[in-house]
């Protein structure tokens, strides 16, 4: 029976590794550089704000006092009520004393301009008029006109009888605030100049402190990786003082910790081994004299009373009991001490399975689907285990039919030999198959002895050898429910419920080798 089967048994997928982007260095990187612009930032905007009101604070005062003097210098000669002719001569002698700004002079409903060709209309608001003709002091305002700074600073003119009392005489002067503002720019523009190698800065000093955090911290890692790797040697060289020094030294400490603890650990397994092998060995030979002289009496039991008769089978039983137990126990040690090896040849493994059933005289009670031709390197006595294991785990926990089904697959990995064994019983309860495989495990009643040895009631390893057989062939073993194998051979015969055992093994030749 030819089929493809690379859904059950494929190539397993790699195990990926995935670089974070945003690594520990990358952060650092950033909160650095991040940090460096907002200082950068803050310190540009109040250098800048300091210096624009520094500069437009001295040129205010600057503006305010020139006014102030020069209107009190010109104004002792003018004469109240003004003439239009008298008012533009105030204005122009005003303008020509604070370096040639604009003045208007305005007096009721009088108004002069120094330079009769500029607009002042739009540059002298209404609220600083208003503010100048209320108050006794100069006021300035600054003020945007078609797109450009202007100051305008204006006063009122008072007599000179020592009350202060308003003549009615405003005076307004225009200022020109256009090469401060270039050089409040200029300064701006010099200040975020060095914004950018402060920045670069800022990452260079970034990267160093970067490697120095974390050059301990990937050795750490790579440390740690590969103590997880099985390599319990490994160690952090301890340097300085810091927390990274203590995480370096607690490390240290722990993989110390934990190398002790799986020596003690392999010394007790291995202790318990030899127990195990030791135990079973000193067994076997009074075992020996016991089942000698159990088939004794269970040759004689018919000529025995009733209840001695009973008494001699079952103590005939238990002892071949027992010693399948020990013969299994001797099978899993040598499995443990990893001294079994394979006596493989290459085989035809139908006639191997026919033999096995054959020599258990199950071949009337067991179902088989066997393709013929399918030879494999194989240890024959090892399958015969196998086969064994799992037919006559299906007779005494399953129903019939019970099925054996041969074949092969092929799958991604390449082409390899399946062993299918079905019954119809009540199949394995929840929670059983995780742990069908385990030694000395025991299902429920269900499947009242759990797993089975090759005859006989079961030890509670027979599943366990089965599967360390086949791994030791390269393959395995794995468990489902009839109702979960659309392929078994004979599903449509009946009710889909029961157990299914299949074996898959690496098909090899004469001349491929073995694992």
């Amino acid at each position: 029976m030819n089929r493809t089967d690379e859904g059950k048994h494929g190539v397993a997928p790699k195990r990926r590794s995935w670089r974070l982007v945003g690594g520990l260095r990358v952060r650092l990187v950033v909160t650095f550089v991040v940090v460096a612009l907002i200082s950068a930032v803050t310190s540009t905007a109040l250098a800048y704000r300091d210096a624009r009101t520094a500069v437009l604070q001295r040129t205010q005062n600057a503006a305010v006092n020139d006014l102030r003097q020069r209107v009190t210098a010109v104004a002792a000669d003018f004469d109240v009520p003004p003439d239009q002719q008298s008012l533009s001569r105030f204005a122009a002698k005003v303008s020509d004393g604070i370096g040639g700004k604009i003045v208007v002079a305005r007096y009721q409903d009088l108004t002069a301009v120094s330079d009769s060709y500029a607009e002042t209309e739009g540059r002298i608001t209404t609220e600083l008029r208003a503010a100048v003709m209320t108050g006794d002091d100069a006021k300035f305002q600054r003020v945007q006109w078609r797109g450009e700074p202007y100051l305008v600073v204006g006063t009122p003119v008072t007599f000179a009888d020592g009350d202060h009392r308003t003549s009615g005489l405003d005076v307004f002067a225009i200022t020109d605030l256009r090469a401060e503002r270039d050089d409040t720019a200029a300064l701006l523009d010099s200040v975020r100049t060095g914004t950018v190698p402060v920045v670069l800065l800022a990452a260079v000093l970034a990267l160093l402190a970067a490697g120095t955090v974390l050059r301990p911290v990937r050795k750490l890692g790579r440390a740690t990786r590969e103590l997880a790797a099985g390599d319990l040697g490994s160690r952090v060289a301890v340097t300085g003082h810091d927390e990274l020094a203590d995480l370096a030294t607690t490390f240290n400490e722990t993989a110390d910790a934990l190398q002790a603890s799986d020596a003690e650990l392999r010394e007790q397994e291995a202790k318990a081994r030899r127990f195990v092998a030791d135990v079973s060995h000193e067994l076997r030979t009074p075992l020996a004299a016991m089942t000698m002289v159990a088939t004794v009496l269970e040759e004689d039991a018919d000529q025995l009373p009733p209840d001695a008769a009973r008494a001699a089978r079952t103590v005939g039983a238990e002892t071949a009991r027992l010693s399948r137990l020990v013969e299994d126990l001797m099978e899993i040690s040598r499995f443990d001490a990893r001294t079994v090896r394979l006596n493989a040849a290459e085989t035809d493994l139908a006639d191997t399975v026919r033999a096995s059933l054959a020599l258990r005289g199950w071949t009337d009670r067991v179902r088989t689907h066997l393709d013929e031709g399918v030879r494999a390197v194989v240890d024959r006595r090892r399958i015969d285990v196998i086969v064994a294991n799992l037919v006559g785990n299906a007779l005494r926990h399953g129903a019939p039919p019970v099925t054996v089904t041969l074949g092969t697959a092929h799958a991604a990995d390449g082409e390899w030999v399946t062993l299918e064994v079905s019954d119809r019983g009540p199949g394995l309860p929840p929670g059983a198959r995780e742990r069908v495989f385990d030694r000395f495990y025991k299902a429920d009643a269900a499947r009242t002895r759990g797993t089975a040895d090759d005859s006989g009631q079961g030890s509670g390893l027979g599943t366990a050898i089965a599967l360390e057989n086949a791994r030791l062939h390269g393959g395995t073993i794995d468990v489902a429910d009839v109702a979960d194998v659309a392929d078994v051979a004979d599903v449509a015969d009946g009710p889909q419920h029961g157990a299914v055992f299949t074996l898959r093994l690496p098909l090899r030749r004469t001349g491929e080798g073995t694992e």
